[in-house]
């Protein structure tokens, strides 16, 4: 499956997770996990959607198997840093370092995009999309 197709699905479905915890919030109006669900709404929906887009437009890339390696760092870092931030918000200060690493992992998974954005496009891939005029 291409990056943009993985990040598309994804981004979706923590999408709608995020509408979920909306949801959930205004039914008891406990607001306390309101920064979990901005993060997962930012991270997950926004970020992993653009992603998508850019993966969409470089056809190359789009099928690499490093593309699909960041979008599934940046997914599980998003998930883990989600339920961590929930956690502190509720209380358990003990998920402060589960925090803390998974953003660490989200950094990987920006470190890889970035790798992808500013490597070197081969002459070869270039061309290889175009076709001559006849």
């Amino acid at each position: 499956m291409p990056a943009s197709s993985l990040s598309f699905r994804i981004a979706v479905s923590l999408a709608v997770i995020g509408i979920l915890m909306g949801i959930a919030m205004a039914a008891t109006q406990n607001h306390a996990v309101m920064p979990a669900h901005a993060h997962l709404n930012l991270l997950g929906w926004v970020s992993l959607f653009l992603f998508g887009i850019y993966y969409k437009l470089h056809p190359a890339t789009d099928v690499s198997h490093l593309a699909r390696v960041q979008i599934m760092v940046w997914t599980a870092g998003t998930v883990v840093l989600t339920i961590a931030v929930a956690a502190i918000h509720l209380g358990y200060t003990a998920a402060d370092p589960v925090a803390g690493m998974s953003s660490l992992v989200v950094l990987t998974g920006m470190g890889l995009f970035g790798y992808l954005v500013f490597k070197p496009v081969s002459s070869q891939t270039r061309a290889g999309s175009l076709q001559p005029a006849e």
